[in-house]
């Protein structure tokens, strides 16, 4: 009887008790894309989440409307708006709790959106999901315990593969890189509960 009591009552208390180290971190940014496929350097704006100092996750969310910028159409607006997706879950190593300077590199994996619009309202939109993967680094410096700023650098890459039996789920053991890539920086003001 005691043991069925006692069991519950510590899952209970493990899963209602937080870490001692445990912090969120928000970070609205702005930026810029380049290299890759990027014809030219257009804005992105997004946020991270992070929870955890030191070691953590983070989870990234960047659109970067207009990503090929506008073109010269001698016939009218016949070149359709390409905006791009992320949302991206990440792990991140470094990044100190303490006020000051301190570098961080991180990396993962999630999901990257493509959406052209009708160009001259010719067609409907179309708009295409991918796998892809990140990795970037940076630095984060606080003015006290929970305002500072975070720049960083990152690297984009949709991933290709072929659909498993029902032709909807991509068979894990055949991804492969595709030629779809880019480069985002940004800067961010870092808000730490």
């Amino acid at each position: 009887m005691m043991r069925h009591v006692l069991v519950p009552a510590l899952l209970l208390s493990a899963l209602v008790s937080a870490p001692a180290a445990a912090q969120t971190t928000l970070t609205p940014f702005a930026g810029s894309t380049f290299g890759g496929e990027t014809t030219e350097n257009r804005y992105v704006y997004g946020g991270v989440v992070g929870f955890g100092s030191g070691t953590g996750v983070d989870i990234d969310f960047g659109y970067a409307p207009n990503f090929f910028g506008d073109t010269d159409d001698p016939f009218g607006d016949l070149d359709g708006k390409l905006n791009i997706t992320t949302l991206m879950f990440n792990i991140r190593f470094g990044g100190s709790k303490a006020p000051g300077l301190s570098p961080f590199v991180s990396g993962g994996a999630g999901l990257m959106r493509a959406s052209i619009s009708s160009p001259g309202d010719l067609f409907d939109s179309l708009s295409r999901n991918d796998f892809a993967l990140n990795a970037g680094g940076g630095l984060t410096g606080y003015f006290n315990g929970h305002i500072g700023l975070r720049g960083e650098i990152r690297y984009f890459r949709s991933l290709q593969g072929e659909s498993g039996a029902g032709g909807i789920i991509i068979d894990p053991r055949d991804f492969d890189l595709a030629d779809f890539d880019f480069w985002r920086g940004t800067v961010g003001l870092s808000l730490r509960f």
